[in-house]
């Protein structure tokens, strides 16, 4: 087995501080009786930060005006602030740069559709899993993301698209986990994060599960670990070639945990929830786009998933500098029409943001070399 870049314990860095999304419904009742408060007082501060979307505690009128500034400090500190917000296709794109209290940077994409409005959200300060052609894993990891940190990104996108973002007032409905980041080499905050996103308020936002997915380039423990976590949740597996050979260059953890293995461990899921799981595969020119792989893709998730699969194909958007570049339309379409003729669905994603480095990574990256950018005001 090679030795690979794969960080899954992060290095050492200031520890975010407590925050109300950090906990569930228990663990705050019991904080605020830390802070010889009742405990009901909890469950009021959970309805303007989830309900109301609220994280200014002096703005919480039911709250006697003598313990705001107490509650706003022990439970509603600040997490990130943006540093950067660009916006592109006519307003209905906007991707925010945050800043963590120790200088960390992670970014979110906020996309607004006519059916529905969606977060892409980060769950580590970079990457550990060293994807060549992706701009996050070039960075390498600075360090998982807190539970708060993710939730908060998620709190602010429902707010911005409320308040008119993304051109008028929108309820933010889905959420995916395709930002920055591993997310299940971050596994208890990411799980934790989507206890609070798909509990009904004041629980958590009261987005419906089967309207959040989840990517991950293939850890098969941590996809079973998943599978009994009892979540409605989509997976999404980014697959971007069917074969060892060329998936060990294209994603390292293949070595650990071959094709084979995390076809097995994605049955296993849309097994047990019922759920058809995404196969995404970023369709890089003259790497991964030839016939005979759409055509092995196609049987292979014929024959490990039946219906339980839909392969979500990616018009790869170049990192500056980078070797790799997007295929041709037609080499597209015909990997698109050779898929389907398996039996498996497959659809092309709408690409969104390339103008703004809505690529992963990217804005960070742009932000560290100190690039200029266009600010949203």
């Amino acid at each position: 087995m090679s030795s690979l870049p794969l960080v899954f314990d992060e290095p050492k860095r200031v520890k975010p501080p407590r925050h109300l999304a950090d906990l569930d419904s228990a663990a705050r009742r019991a904080a605020v009786a830390e802070l010889g408060l009742p405990a009901y007082r909890a469950d009021q501060l959970s309805r303007h930060y989830f309900g109301r979307l609220q994280t200014d505690a002096a703005e919480m009128t039911d709250l006697p005006e003598a313990m705001r500034a107490q509650l706003g400090a022990a439970l509603l500190p600040p997490l990130v602030t943006p540093v950067r917000e660009l916006s592109c296709d006519d307003g209905t794109t906007r991707k925010t740069l945050w800043k963590a209290m120790d200088g960390t940077r992670a970014e979110t994409v906020l996309m607004g559709y006519p059916d529905r409005a969606t977060v892409c959200v980060s769950s580590q300060a970079g990457c550990g899993m060293a994807c060549p052609f992706c701009a996050t894993g070039q960075g390498g990891l600075q360090r998982n993301l807190s539970t708060g940190e993710i939730v908060e990104q998620v709190r602010a996108a429902a707010a911005a698209a409320r308040d008119g973002a993304l051109g008028g007032p929108r309820r933010l409905s889905n959420v995916v986990f395709m930002g920055m980041g591993e997310p299940l080499a971050n596994y208890k905050r990411v799980v934790d994060a989507l206890r609070r996103i798909t509990e009904p308020v004041p629980s958590g936002l009261g987005i419906a599960a089967r309207s959040v997915t989840v990517s991950t380039v293939g850890l098969v423990p941590a996809i079973e670990r998943l599978t009994g976590e009892g979540l409605q949740v989509t997976l999404a597996v980014s697959l971007h070639t069917p074969d060892d050979e060329l998936r060990n260059t294209l994603v390292p953890v293949n070595t650990r945990w071959p094709v084979a293995q995390v076809l097995g461990a994605a049955r296993g899921y849309a097994e047990r929830t019922g759920r058809r799981v995404s196969i995404e595969y970023a369709l890089i020119r003259g790497v991964n786009d030839q016939p005979w792989r759409a055509d092995l893709l196609g049987r292979l998730l014929r024959t490990e998933l039946g219906q339980l699969v839909h392969v979500n194909l990616i018009p790869l958007n170049p990192t500056p500098g980078s070797e790799w570049d997007a295929s041709p339309l037609p080499v597209q379409e015909e990997f698109v029409a050779r898929v389907r003729a398996a039996g498996v669905a497959c659809t092309v994603r709408d690409t969104r943001g390339r103008e703004i480095a809505a690529t992963c990574g990217q804005l960070a990256a742009e932000d560290v070399a100190g690039t200029n950018g266009t600010f949203v005001r």
